[in-house]
Order: structure tokens, then C-alpha cells, then sequence
């Protein structure tokens, strides 16, 4: 460790270490979390945020007291105030495989008005960030005549590739979010607090929600972003989903006057460029979106999709996607290609392929009870049945880690609870917002209408989030700026959208 200031709970009588001896099932396990500056970078280095970082060893497997272990990457951002607020702001990342320290430098502009207040606590989860991160190693290139999904035998190689290259420092079963819910307890412990509050963002808030479960002593409100109900195992349906969201944001972009005099129906074109790539898939050069450097990319189906997907995931990208289309209807599929790298490199290296293959093999896959007619309903969809097939070819292979008994089951709370959903959500629409509400009769359930995947960053949520956690109510709370701001308006060109 280097030498540094140390920074206590009690900040008010000087900055001290903190030790603490938890207990994890029978064995003992000595924590002592000694804080030093730092700094934390969001993806691409693009932000950086000052913290005090440290390190907290946890059991990997909490059935084998004197088995391995492995180190915790924690951080804290301090309060703004001489003498924070007791109950600090765990924020939970999404994924499953993002590490919280990573994803709230990218948007630590969002809790500011929370940090002046209280502490902001980041833990890596186990297998992610600086957490033992379980990190995939890269898949050869794919050969030229391939333009679709991955194949089956694809996938199989990759897997096994992966889960040699983990063994040597993993067991990979041991990273569930039941096991990861001890881990934050344990910390909660180590630094000194006896309630928290919890933000959770995508799979952050199934994370939160068993925390709850867990410790709802030690809970005093909660902000569930992109709501993952605990009776849903996510991504059965996400071809499903996924169609609704693209089809609400062309509805959107027709029914707005300005977009529709420049594209008219992006329904029709959209289905005009699948089949012009299903029928002939393209070679596309463009500049790399990092280096500016020329990258040549095979254009089809797959890459199509993986576009509409995730480009659904944010407004910003979404209002591109009338434009993008019309573009490669008229034989110009740069912007397309463009956008596909563009994501490609940002969500290949934001998540730890093992730790989401764990997660998701543990706890969703082996619930999944899929029905002949809603393939049949995949198949008509952009993505088609290729995501779920390629989730229960993975997970036959990954060994499966601990879920607790009632992982799945309803939750019922009185804690405060806020509940945020985007109405063009593709992976969890408002729909699992509100089937999680019903056990949280002190909850408010927020929608944004033109909302994609976690409302963090819209206009004035920053104002929301900290009256509710100053309060820890939702009585009263207001909404209003919610309520009057305007939708992402569809870029019209290339310089952006119309006045």
C-alpha cells in the first residue's frame, strides 16, 4: 500500500485506519481498508474523477475458510462537507461485468449534488475492474465470408478458450451476485457504516435488490435505474424487447413533423436496408472512431442488428438512426459501419465477458421457460432467436455458481424506493418497473417517455435523485422538471437536429 492520508468514517476527528475484524460464515477474515488518493478513470480515460482507493481481501469461496482469496478494489469520493451525512451512496454498475469505478467516473456528474453531502462508495464487484476482473481474452479474427452470428462452433471455441485462460487465476462459479452481496456487506462494515443508501443501474439494481433482501437493517433508501425485476431472469426475451423499443423510436420520428418531411416512415426504410443486407451483405472503410485511422468492416444482418440494439440504449444515439438508415438505403453504409465500431468499442471493453457469463449462466439461463410461440415472435424480430441460442450454448459449457433460494422470488420492502425506466428501454422496459413496484408500497415509478437504458444522465434526474436521498421519502417529491423537459429531438443532418 502507499503511504498516504488514511481517511476515517469519522472525518471530523481526523483521518484515521480503519480495521475491523468480519465474519464470512464461520471464518474470521481481518479487514483493514486503508484509503490513499486516487484517481478513477472512466472508459476511454475520457474523465477523471479524485477518490481515496483501497483494497479489501475477501474468501473467493466463502465455504472454504482457508481457501484462496482475493482482493476487493474499493473507492470512496468523499463528501464536499467537513462532517458528511452518515449514511453514504453506494453506487452499483450494471452489466453484468461493469466496474462501478470505471462507470461512475463516466457519470459522476449525475450524483454531485449527492456528493455534497455524503460520501459516494464504489466497490468493484468480484470479477470486474480491479476486482479479479474475469476478462475474456480476444477471439481470432473471423474469416471474410462470415457475415452473420457467431456460429455454434464459434461460440463453443471462444467459450472454452476463455474458461482455459480463467482457470489459472479463477474459479469462475464463485462470482455470483449472491456471493458479491456478502462482499458489499462486508465493506459496509469495514468502513464504519450502519445504513447506506443504494443506487443500482441495469443489473446494479439486482444486485441492490438482494442486498436489500439480505439487509434491509442496514438500507435506508434505494434508486433502482433500468429495473430488473427479481422474479424475471433477464434476456429470455430481449429480442422482443429489443424490437419494441426500435419500432416506438421510428413511431417517434414519424409522428414528429420535421423528421418525418426529411425521412417519412423510418419503418419502411429500415426494412428496405435489411433486406438489401440480407440479400447482399457490403464491405464498408471507415475511420476508425478512436484513432481516425481507416478500418475496413463487413457489413450484414448481424452488424445491422447489433446496431439497432444498442443504439436504442441512448437518445443521443437513437436520434441518428432515421438519418443512419436513409443513408444506407441510398447506398452510403459508412454512417452504419460507423456506429458499429463506435459501439463495438465501447461495449467490449466496459464488461468482464467471464463475470457476465457466470451471473448469467447462474441465475437467468436455467430459469428461462420460453414458449413455441414467442421464438416463433423472435423470428420476426431484427435480432431473431440468435441471442437466446447463443446464451444457452455458452451457458452448457460455464459452470454454474451459488443463487440463493429465493433469489427469484417477489420482494417486499417499505424502504424508499425510486424507480426509473426509459420508455424506449430495450433490455428493461417500464413494464419490470412496475412488477417490482408492487412489493414497494413507499415507491415512486418514473418514466421517461423517450427514455433508452438508465435515465442517469437526463435533464434534472441529478435534482430528483438528491431530494429523494436527502429525504429518503417520496412523499412530495417533485417531478415536475421531468415532466416538462423535451424529448431528444432526431438529428435532421449531420450537423445535428432541426431548430
Amino acid at each position: 500500500m502507499m503511504p498516504g492520508v488514511v481517511r476515517g468514517v469519522a472525518r471530523n476527528l481526523g483521518r484515521a485506519l480503519i480495521g475491523a475484524s468480519v465474519l464470512w460464515g464461520a471464518a474470521p477474515v481481518a479487514a483493514h481498508i486503508a484509503l490513499a488518493p486516487c484517481e478513477l478513470r472512466s472508459s476511454g480515460d475520457l474523465m477523471l474523477v479524485k477518490a481515496e482507493c483501497g483494497r479489501l481481501p475477501v474468501l473467493q469461496n466463502p465455504a472454504h475458510p482457508h481457501g484462496r482469496t482475493i482482493d476487493l478494489a474499493i473507492a470512496v469520493v468523499p463528501a464536499v462537507r467537513t462532517v458528511p451525512r452518515p449514511d453514504p451512496l453506494f453506487v452499483l454498475a450494471g452489466g453484468p461485468g461493469e466496474a462501478a469505478t470505471t462507470f461512475y467516473a463516466g457519470v459522476a456528474s449525475a450524483f454531485a449534488l449527492i456528493h455534497r453531502d455524503r460520501d459516494i462508495v464504489l466497490v468493484d464487484q468480484r470479477g470486474t475492474g480491479g476486482s479479479n476482473a474475469l476478462n475474456c481474452p480476444a477471439t481470432r479474427q473471423r474469416t471474410a465470408h462470415q457475415w452473420g452470428a457467431p456460429t455454434r462452433a464459434e461460440i463453443v471455441a471462444a467459450t472454452e478458450q476463455c474458461l482455459r485462460a480463467l482457470r489459472r487465476h479463477a474459479h469462475v462459479r464463485d462470482y455470483t451476485t449472491d456471493l458479491a452481496v456478502g462482499d458489499l456487506n462486508r465493506v459496509r462494515i469495514a468502513l464504519g457504516y450502519r445504513k447506506i443508501n443504494l443506487y443500482g443501474s441495469s443489473y446494479g439494481t439486482v444486485v441492490a435488490q438482494e442486498y436489500l433482501r439480505r439487509f434491509p437493517q442496514h438500507v435506508r433508501s434505494m434508486i433502482l435505474d433500468g429495473v430488473v425485476p427479481p422474479q424475471v431472469p433477464i434476456g429470455a426475451l430481449s429480442a422482443l424487447s429489443a424490437q419494441r423499443a426500435v419500432d416506438r423510436i421510428f413511431a417517434e420520428c414519424a409522428a414528429a413533423p420535421a423528421c418525418h418531411a426529411h425521412f417519412g416512415n423510418p419503418l419502411v426504410t429500415y426494412h428496405h436496408v435489411m433486406s438489401a443486407l440480407q440479400a447482399h451483405p457490403v464491405r464498408v472503410t471507415v475511420p476508425d472512431p478512436t484513432r481516425g485511422t481507416p478500418v475496413a468492416l463487413r457489413l450484414g444482418l448481424y452488424q445491422l442488428g447489433q446496431v439497432l440494439r444498442l443504439a436504442s440504449y441512448t437518445p443521443a444515439l437513437a436520434a441518428l438512426l432515421p438519418l443512419d438508415l436513409q443513408a444506407a438505403a441510398a447506398g452510403n453504409y459508412g454512417p452504419l459501419a460507423g456506429q458499429f465500431l463506435f459501439i463495438d468499442r465501447v461495449y467490449s471493453h466496459a464488461i468482464a465477458a467471464g463475470m457476465n457469463n457466470t451471473v448469467i449462466c447462474s441465475e437467468d439461463v436455467p430459469f428461462y421457460h420460453v414458449t413455441a410461440a414467442q421464438r416463433a415472435a423472435m423470428r420476426r424480430t431484427f435480432l431473431g432467436t440468435a441471442p437466446l441460442r447463443e446464451l444457452q450454448t455458452v451457458c452448457k459449457l460455464w459452470p454454474k455458481g451459488p443463487v440463493g433460494p429465493n433469489f427469484h422470488a417477489p420482494l417486499h420492502s417499505t424502504v424508499p424506493v425510486l424507480l426509473l425506466s426509459g420508455g424506449n428501454d430495450p433490455i428493461t422496459p417500464p413494464r419490470y418497473a412496475r412488477l417490482a413496484a408492487r412489493g414497494y408500497p413507499n415507491s415512486v415509478n418514473v418514466v421517461v417517455p423517450d427514455g433508452g437504458h438508465g435515465q442517469l444522465m437526463d435533464p434534472c434526474m441529478d435534482q430528483v435523485m438528491a431530494q429523494f436521498v436527502q429525504r429518503a421519502s417520496v412523499v412530495g417529491l417533485n417531478l415536475s422538471c421531468i415532466r416538462a423537459a423535451r424529448p431528444m429531438p432526431f438529428f435532421l443532418t449531420l450537423n445535428g437536429p432541426g431548430p
